[in-house]
């Protein structure tokens, strides 16, 4: 893809998503994430009512009397996308591969954050740190967030790791945002050994897990022998479809581990969405957002 078909592309995923994002996404975007951060104020004298745990200790000893520390909202949010880059990514048995569905949605949750006015920055991760984009508030820097992302996915230059490392991508966001932020992290969830990683970002952060699933993950058709390769390792294998007892312990294996995934994040506390690539992403992150303000509110 060259800059020329590079550029036309943002243009048709910004125009694809602006509706959704004007009609649908900016209510409850803004009721679900807007303000829920406090930070410091300002102090001033205790007055009686007032709770005991805002007494700045430092400033009533300087002063010789109890002064409270007063805080509020904070209005600006810093919303982080982690983009999963991995190989795995790269498999769609319809219309769109899982990539190519994480980019749009990816745009949409930017697009929403920056008409609310805050800050939106991007890390793209593989087994490693593949582009961090700080972050930024406004328009051009939207766009600057979906050239990284399509640039990234299309490009024979940029070089790419297959396999999946979403602990480091945790870990290295944990040390370079020093503020509470809203995270969204994108991926197929194709990996071990990330727990620990996720309860230490979900204590610091607003952590969202969005799932990429492929129906053909979770349900093979009975049309014969197929070569199926794995994407992040290479190994290829060949499997009779044809047969019951395959097809069943494929949906059961892809059950098993979706079901173990969920447990984990729902002990954690980790709120989720699944995205499955034959379907419009549109209903499950509306129903996601409604739910969630509803619970906040």
């Amino acid at each position: 893809m060259d800059t020329k078909e590079l550029l036309k592309k943002v243009r048709q995923i910004e125009i694809s998503i602006r509706g959704v994002v004007n009609e649908v996404f900016a209510g409850e975007y803004h009721s679900v994430f807007k303000g829920r951060g406090m930070e410091f104020a300002e102090v001033r004298e205790y007055q009686p009512g007032d709770d005991i745990r805002t007494i700045d200790w430092n400033v009533s000893a300087r002063m010789n009397h109890p002064y409270v520390k007063v805080f509020e909202e904070e209005r600006e949010l810093t919303v982080m996308i982690l983009f999963d880059a991995s190989s795995s990514e790269s498999f769609g048995s319809r219309n769109q591969m899982k990539g190519d569905v994480a980019i749009e949605i990816s745009a949409l949750l930017a697009s929403s954050a920056i008409r609310n006015n805050d800050k939106v920055g991007l890390i793209i991760f593989s087994d490693k740190i593949e582009k961090f984009v700080a972050p930024r508030k406004g328009r051009k820097h939207i766009l600057r967030v979906i050239r990284e992302l399509l640039y990234f996915a299309t490009s024979e230059e940029t070089p790419k790791s297959t396999s999946t490392d979403i602990a480091a991508a945790l870990e290295y966001m944990n040390q370079i945002l020093k503020r509470r932020a809203t995270v969204f992290l994108i991926s197929d969830f194709l990996a071990e050994g990330f727990e620990r990683d996720l309860q230490i970002a979900n204590r610091r952060h607003d952590l969202v897990a969005i799932r990429l699933i492929d129906p053909l993950e979770e349900r093979l058709p009975d049309v014969g022998i197929l070569e199926l390769e794995d994407l992040e390792t290479g190994e290829t294998m060949l499997i009779d479809t044809s047969f019951d007892e395959i097809r069943e312990t494929v949906s059961e294996n892809a059950y098993t581990q979706k079901s173990s995934l969920e447990k984990m994040l729902k002990s954690i506390g980790i709120d989720f969405i699944d995205i499955y690539t034959d379907r419009s992403y549109i209903q499950p992150l509306t129903r996601f957002f409604r739910v969630r303000a509803r619970r906040f509110h």
